[in-house]
C-alpha cells in the first residue's frame, strides 16, 4: 500500500503541550508517502492533538515537524482533513453538493470564486468518487450518518489534497458502515496516492487495510507493523484496560474490550 519511501511526515523529538502541561514529548517517526496508519490511544492521550500539530493548529512544544516538506501551516491545501462529526442539525438546508464546494471555497458562502465551471467539476468528481451522487442534491442533515460521512470525505476530496487527516470518521457508524467507510478511504487513498492518518478507537474495520499503527499512549508516541503493534499485551498498556486480540483459523485479528472506549471522543 505504501506508495514511495519520501517521507510525507517527518517528526524528531516533537512534544506536544495544552499550556503549561505537557501531553506527550520525544516524538520521532516518519510517515512514508502512500501511507495508511491508523492513529491509535486511549481516550485524552492527545491523538487529536497530533492532528492540530500537523494541521499547523497549534506549535509543537518542541523539536522539529514537517509535513509534505514544510513547517506546518493553517490552511495547506494539500492536506484534506475530516473533523469528529458532530451531529448535523436536521433542519439545516445546506445541499450536500454546496456542503462538498467548501472543500474549494473554504467558508464563503454563496461566492464564486475562480473558474467556476472548474469548481462544479471538482465538486462532481469528488462526489462521484465517494458514490454519492444518489443523495448530494438533498439536504445534508436529513442524511443518515454515513451518508454523511461520505460527503465529508468528499468535501476533503474536493481540493485535492495530498495527504487525508481524519478525526474518528468511523465514530458512531453502525459495524457495517464503519467497514464501507474503512473500504471507501483505503481505495480513495490508492486510486489518488494519498497518504492518510486516521484516528479510530476500534482497529478493527481497519486491521485487513493499514500499512502501520501509531500510538498515543503513556506520555508519547510509536508507530509499528500491525502484527508488532495489535498485540494482548501492547494494548492492555496502551489503554491501561484488559484487551484481548485473538485470531481465527483464517489468521484474521479480531480485537475485544475496546467497546467501552469507543463510546468516547479523544480531547
Amino acid at each position: 500500500m505504501a506508495g514511495s519511501i519520501t517521507p510525507a511526515i517527518v517528526a524528531e523529538g516533537v512534544a506536544a503541550a495544552y499550556g503549561d502541561q505537557l501531553i506527550w514529548r520525544n516524538a520521532s517517526f516518519t510517515v512514508n508517502t502512500g501511507e495508511f496508519v491508523a492513529v491509535l490511544g486511549p481516550n485524552g492521550s492527545g491523538k487529536s492533538t497530533l492532528l492540530r500539530l500537523l494541521l499547523g493548529l497549534q506549535p509543537p512544544a518542541a523539536g522539529n515537524l514537517l509535513v509534505l516538506g514544510e513547517h506546518p501551516h493553517r490552511g495547506n491545501p494539500e492536506i484534506g482533513y475530516v473533523p469528529q462529526r458532530r451531529n448535523i442539525d436536521r433542519d439545516l438546508p445546506v445541499r450536500g453538493r454546496d456542503f462538498v464546494h467548501l472543500g474549494i471555497d473554504g467558508n464563503r458562502w454563496g461566492v464564486a470564486l475562480g473558474n467556476t465551471a472548474g469548481n462544479h467539476r471538482r465538486v462532481n468528481q469528488a462526489i462521484t468518487s465517494v458514490e454519492a451522487q444518489a443523495y448530494a442534491g438533498r439536504p445534508i442533515g436529513r442524511l443518515s450518518g454515513g451518508e454523511q460521512q461520505r460527503l465529508l470525505l468528499a468535501q476533503a476530496l474536493a481540493g485535492r489534497p495530498q495527504m487525508l487527516l481524519l478525526d474518528e470518521p468511523l465514530a458512531s457508524l453502525d459495524l457495517r458502515n464503519q467497514i464501507v467507510i474503512a473500504e471507501l478511504v483505503a481505495e480513495l487513498a490508492r486510486a489518488n496516492g494519498l497518504t492518510v492518518l486516521l484516528i479510530a478507537h476500534d482497529i478493527n474495520p481497519l486491521l485487513p487495510i493499514v500499512d502501520r499503527v501509531l500510538y498515543v499512549a503513556h506520555g508519547g508516541l510509536a508507530i509499528g507493523k500491525p502484527a508488532e503493534v495489535i498485540t494482548t499485551e501492547q494494548l492492555s498498556r496502551l489503554y491501561d484496560a484488559p484487551i484481548e486480540v485473538l485470531q481465527d483459523s483464517h489468521g484474521h485479528m479480531f480485537v475485544v474490550g475496546l467497546e467501552a472506549e469507543s463510546a468516547h471522543h479523544d480531547a
